[in-house]
């Protein structure tokens, strides 16, 4: 087994967090998808397919939700840089065989760094509101399953999920 060497680049020389300096990085086009699904009872899939839940239309407020989700991660993820976002979409896939959402992000930009953990946050935030809407009916929902895609871009190049095909 060969053995890699990582190098840590987020700690300075005292040992302690540093945010990671980018400025000599070049610019380029990026994007992320992160997926994930929340698991819910049939009957709670049953009132959102019907939109009969108390507080509104779940999927359009999660949709909402997991964009502003994007916008804030640098609020939510101590490391993150704050970056500019040029595109951001959630979609949502109903599977009533497993009784589950599917949840997937795509964020879009042209910076130095890249939008993976905007695309996380924002499948994250997605499920958590959806959990929040629903749970008055369903408290055993599980959020299952986030992780990155795919994504391009940048020095390290296109990633697919081999995990995740």
């Amino acid at each position: 087994m060969d053995k890699e060497i990582v190098e840590f680049t987020h700690f300075n020389e005292a040992g302690r967090s540093k945010m990671v300096d980018v400025s000599e990085k070049k610019s380029s086009e990026r994007m992320a998808i992160a997926r994930g699904a929340i698991s819910m009872k049939k009957a709670t899939l049953q009132k959102i397919i019907d939109g009969q839940m108390k507080k509104g239309d779940v999927l359009g407020v999660a949709q909402v939700a997991g964009i502003m989700g994007v916008k804030r991660t640098a609020d939510l993820i101590p490391m993150c840089h704050n970056i500019f976002i040029s595109g951001s979409d959630i979609n949502f896939q109903i599977d009533e065989e497993n009784s589950r959402i599917l949840i997937e992000a795509v964020v879009k930009n042209t910076g130095q760094t890249g939008v993976e953990m905007e695309a996380l946050t924002a499948v994250s935030v997605a499920a958590l509101t959806i959990y929040d809407m629903c749970k008055a009916v369903d408290k055993e929902m599980t959020i299952e399953a986030i992780y990155l895609a795919k994504k391009t871009g940048g020095k390290s190049g296109d990633f697919i999920n081999p995990n995740h095909q």
